[in-house]
């Protein structure tokens, strides 16, 4: 398959199909540990659990609201995960950043959520309540990885292979 870019033409070879399964089913397996964290696992009363152990004044009072935000910004990432199944469908330069700066976000989520949260889900759930967490980030981390090293190596997303102009 060749595609028109400017003045050079692309074509697809072996590995850009093997990137679109990679990204894809990632994307299936990150939108389902995202939803189990979003709406499984979290919930106000571990919200309110991480909360005493911060030493928030109210955490009977700011737990709801932490928790809303905490899954509207879940529901985000479910949604943006979700996006990177079209792969199987789609080489488009827009799709590659978004499901790109989707797992670079989600890659930092061991960082950016306190540190409280995953002593609070271990003292709830155990080991297992941080499994989606971690498949999810630390699956985000080794997509990116591939994806960087695509760029690289194929100066551009995808994999696609630069024909030479004749």
């Amino acid at each position: 398959m060749h595609i028109r870019s400017g003045k050079s033409q692309l074509t697809t070879i072996s590995t850009t199909r093997k990137i679109q399964i990679a990204i894809a089913l990632s994307s299936v397996i990150f939108t389902v540990g995202t939803t189990l964290q979003n709406f499984v696992i979290i919930n106000t009363s571990l919200i309110e659990k991480m909360m005493w152990m911060e030493n928030v004044a109210d955490p009977a009072g700011a737990a709801p609201s932490f928790t809303m935000w905490f899954r509207v910004v879940g529901c985000l990432y479910i949604l943006g995960n979700s996006v990177g199944i079209l792969a199987l469908r789609s080489q488009s330069r827009l799709l590659w950043w978004t499901v790109f700066m989707v797992n670079i976000t989600q890659a930092f989520g061991f960082v950016l959520i306190p540190s409280s949260m995953w002593s609070a889900v271990i003292a709830t759930y155990g080991v297992w309540g941080i499994l989606p967490s971690l498949i999810t980030d630390g699956g985000a981390i080794f997509l990116v990885l591939v994806m960087i090293h695509s760029m690289v190596k194929y100066r551009g997303p995808w994999a696609q292979h630069r024909l030479s102009q004749q």
